[in-house]
């Protein structure tokens, strides 16, 4: 007997999930025996979810979110040794790793692709003791969009996180970075912005790392080298035509493992991860290579 398991963050995208969970359901059912329905109510919850229904080793976990409830769904996942594949609804405000996988961002179309979907291996990030599937950001930027609150998600979309992010912009601020790449590069440098990206498409820029695929067995680094307002306004055009690798801007390197830090002692600086708050620096990642099988449009 065949059995999915259905998680649902229903607040997430201006809460919709309610409005397509029963479609899921139906569609779902066309596929499997069993459907067992678990809804979000706190943050954690889809960790849980998704842990639990490795250990009953169900054949597949779908999940209706956005992408920090994705990030939860793998990040439960990711422990096991038995893992489930994995299905994307999007319903969040950016869905990168959505972007990334060509999965339709209209939820009704993301679900009536399922029944015809095939699978691909999906590459996982680990930072310190948690997992991201998308994106690490340290700096002015990712300080300000986290701050972004739900009902300004909800009333604006996407476009929230780009007024907070243009609040930020115009901010010189930079902090002393000390990179250390597979063990055998050392980089310090000063940057407003630093990413480490799994993906292509990066807080809704489908094209901003175009190398990067989800499955090449790397970890992407951009940091940002200049300060001033004229630097910034300099990169725009390369990071939508996908140009930010070889800009004059920007350091870029791949790598699989590394450790991120800031040299001074008296600095705390907190990243983001998926979107959501994530550890204080130092971070330590790598990358697990197609460690995530993942339903993706035929």
């Amino acid at each position: 007997m065949t059995k999915a398991v259905l998680i649902v963050n229903p607040s997430s995208g201006g809460e919709k999930g309610k409005e397509y969970t029963e479609f899921a359901l139906e569609i779902l059912k066309s596929m499997y025996d069993d459907v067992v329905l678990k809804e979000t109510a706190k943050g954690g919850d889809a960790e849980e979810f998704s842990e639990a229904a490795a250990k009953e080793r169900v054949e597949a976990v779908i999940v209706m979110g956005g992408d920090g409830t994705v990030n939860e769904c793998i990040s439960g996942l990711a422990e096991e040794e038995y893992r489930p594949k994995l299905g994307i609804i999007p319903l969040g405000t950016v869905n990168d790793l959505g972007r990334a996988l060509g999965i339709p961002l209209n939820p009704e179309a993301a679900i009536q692709m399922l029944p015809d979907a095939v699978t691909k291996k999906l590459d996982v990030g680990k930072v310190n003791d948690g997992y991201f599937i998308n994106v690490i950001a340290i700096g002015k930027i990712p300080e300000a969009v986290k701050d972004v609150d739900i009902d300004q998600k909800t009333r604006l979309g996407s476009l929230s996180y780009l007024i907070e992010g243009a609040k930020a912009f115009n901010d010189s601020q930079s902090y002393p970075f000390e990179l250390i790449l597979d063990d055998d590069e050392v980089i310090e440098q000063e940057s407003s912005l630093v990413l480490i990206v799994l993906t292509n498409s990066v807080g809704g820029f489908e094209n901003m790392l175009p190398d990067a695929k989800i499955d090449d067995g790397y970890l992407h680094l951009v940091a940002l080298k200049g300060k001033t307002l004229m630097d910034k306004v300099k990169l725009i055009p390369k990071v939508i035509s996908g140009n930010v690798t070889n800009a004059d801007q920007t350091l870029y390197r791949k790598f699989k493992s590394g450790k991120i830090a800031v040299t001074e002692e008296a600095i705390e600086l907190v990243s983001n991860i998926d979107g959501d708050q994530g550890d204080n620096l130092p971070l330590t990642v790598k990358v697990l290579p197609s460690h995530i099988t993942i339903f993706v449009p035929a």
